[in-house]
């Protein structure tokens, strides 16, 4: 049970840093405001865990999904 937990509660591929990415998320999202925030905190997410869990390619081409979608969002907006 306690290695489900650490798979749920601070995972090693979100401390490689002196930060954890949930912190950067917190910081940094809410100044895109509510409609992006989301699709800019899962980029965020899979580029700061990207080089450490095992699938680099596939966690940048996620990142570069979410980037897409929000820059679609902001379109709309306009």
């Amino acid at each position: 049970m306690a290695e489900n937990k650490n798979l749920v509660n601070h995972p090693d591929h979100y401390k490689k840093f002196s930060f954890e990415a949930i912190e950067v998320i917190d910081e940094v999202v809410p100044a895109f405001g509510p409609k992006l925030s989301f699709s800019i905190g899962n980029a965020l997410k899979y580029i700061l865990r990207a080089p450490f869990k095992g699938t680099t390619r596939q966690d940048l081409e996620k990142a570069a999904w979410y980037l897409e979608h929000a820059i679609e969002l902001l379109d709309m907006k306009q």
